[in-house]
């Protein structure tokens, strides 16, 4: 039987009572895995760190990714101004736009990482947000650094969109929104955004 779309809204805290950092949005996502496992409400299984990159890694962005029972999947984005849960085709509407004007080696992919396997894999020393002097570009979050047994850092190994590297499925955007949305003509659906 499939969950109504307002179940998916209990999956974390209302966005305000979300734990969150400004600029530290794998740990955001992190925290955000790691409540819905602790309230064992949904299945983890359901959920995933979505990183959007490119192949020359200029910058990256991370969102949870709700792949519902139900007819709709969810996007949980604590960075935007977006409905929090967002339907998918709404979030990719909004937030996603055609890479055709840019160069391809900066076409976003996407690489998803089932929440389960992001909870015991991810760690970050936060080293990446600190300048040459040692000194932070951005505060950090105030809980300790998050680690794995493994290691300490490997945050690289998830934003690279090199499919042999890291954990997860790598998809251009393009087959990312087709698999998980349900509009059927993306490209389309983007025309004059």
């Amino acid at each position: 039987m499939a969950r109504p779309a307002a179940a998916c809204e209990a999956a974390v805290p209302p966005r305000p009572a979300c734990a969150y950092t400004s600029c530290y949005c794998e740990e955001n996502v992190w925290k955000l895995c790691d409540h819905i496992r602790s309230r064992g409400r949904y299945p983890l299984e359901e959920f995933y760190a979505v990183f959007i990159s490119n192949d020359r890694r200029m910058d990256y962005h991370v969102i949870l990714l709700h792949v519902s029972s139900g007819e709709q999947n969810f996007i949980y984005d604590l960075d935007t101004v977006l409905p929090f849960p967002c339907p998918f085709d709404l979030y990719s509407l909004e937030a996603f736009r055609l890479d055709d004007s840019l160069h391809p080696e900066f076409h976003r992919k996407i690489r998803m990482i089932r929440a389960d396997l992001y909870l015991k894999t991810f760690a970050s020393d936060r080293s990446h947000m600190k300048d040459a002097n040692g000194k932070w570009q951005k505060p950090p979050p105030s809980y300790p650094c998050i680690e794995t047994a493994d290691s300490k850092m490997n945050l690289d190994d998830f934003i690279s969109m090199n499919p042999k590297v890291g954990w997860g499925s790598v998809f251009s955007l393009t087959d990312f929104v087709h698999q998980f949305g349900r509009l059927t003509d993306y490209g389309y659906s983007l025309e004059g955004q």
